[in-house]
């Protein structure tokens, strides 16, 4: 009964983790980010892989794999906004949530990612 009531508790507390905003890590739908697009001061970063990203991508996005954001972060201007994607919106929050732990203060996840960009 105990155990049972456990693993409840760990299950809501990991999907709440998973799922819940994080402080300081903005989230706009694609709809929103249409008229994004045009601040050219945004750095926009794609974080899907390169097949997926020449697959189908938004023009103005960067493709940097969300594997090689560690390596690539000093690319990146901790002045501007980025603007983050990928597929579904779960690497690009991951992805977000690093460049939050390195320092970058104004960050945007696209909820959704491409599979809602129309």
């Amino acid at each position: 009964m105990i155990i049972n009531a456990l693993i409840i508790v760990f299950l809501l507390w990991f999907l709440y983790q998973r799922f819940a905003s994080v402080k300081g890590i903005q989230q706009i739908a694609t709809t929103e980010l249409k008229a994004n697009l045009k601040n050219k001061n945004n750095q926009f970063i794609d974080v899907r892989t390169p097949h997926e990203f020449r697959t189908k991508h938004i023009k103005g996005f960067r493709n940097i794999p969300l594997s090689e954001l560690p390596a690539q972060i000093g690319q990146l201007s901790k002045d501007r906004e980025v603007v983050v994607i990928c597929q579904s919106g779960m690497r690009s929050m991951k992805a977000s949530k690093l460049l939050k732990k390195q320092g970058f203060t104004s960050i945007t996840n696209v909820k959704g990612g491409m599979n809602t960009w129309r």
